[in-house]
């Protein structure tokens, strides 16, 4: 019975690197994208979207089916739920920018950077939340001054973008451009949605 609880406890913790390290992988390939505005590179972002979805999916079979969990099943949920809304946004943002003809700007291509680096930092806590929850929560509280960066940058964009309207042209451009920094932000939200939630559940641990 142990050795049984031990695997299930093994099974979720498996599962939940698997989504961080795809969330990590697709915002490496937001931040290729931004910086090449290569077609293929968002074909292969949306495989990774699907891949975590599927891992996902996996997850919450598990949890349904699973009486006794390594940390609260809620918070399994929920982690779960915002580290896959961080990936979803970064692929919204390229299909936006691919259906709209969005051509990468220099904030957008720091933002991105910035995301991947929020989603390392989530990966690494999540990695450590097991055997060194200290340590998980202080890569919790970098992904965190990362959002907070974001944000900046991200305001820094919205005030650039509406400096000047010149005619009905500049301003069907203005408007395709907010809406991917729109969800650039919402990315950057999840992650710090995900940092709160790693951050919760150290706290409940200890």
């Amino acid at each position: 019975m142990f050795r049984f609880s031990k695997r299930k406890d093994e099974i979720f913790h498996t599962l939940i690197e698997e989504q961080a390290s795809l969330t990590y992988e697709g915002l490496k390939l937001l931040v290729t994208y931004m910086e090449t505005h290569d077609h293929e590179t968002a074909d292969q972002l949306t495989m990774r979207e699907k891949e975590a979805d599927e891992v996902r999916r996996i997850l919450i079979d598990e949890l349904n089916r699973t009486f006794v969990t390594p940390f609260d099943r809620e918070d399994i949920f929920t982690l779960s739920r915002t580290i896959d809304d961080v990936l979803d946004y970064a692929y919204t943002t390229v299909n936006e920018m691919e259906v709209l003809n969005v051509q990468p700007t220099t904030f957008m291509q720091r933002i991105a950077s910035l995301l991947r680096d929020a989603a390392y930092e989530i990966y690494l806590g999540v990695q450590r939340l097991k055997k060194h929850p200290a340590v998980a929560i202080d890569h919790a509280q970098r992904a965190k001054a990362l959002e907070n960066r974001i944000e900046a940058v991200y305001r820094e964009a919205i005030a650039d973008l509406f400096s000047g309207p010149e005619d009905v042209h500049h301003i069907v451009e203005m408007l395709k451009k907010r809406e991917v920094y729109r969800h650039l932000s919402n990315a950057a939200d999840r992650g710090d949605d995900a940092a709160n939630v790693l951050s919760d559940i150290v706290v409940k641990m200890t």
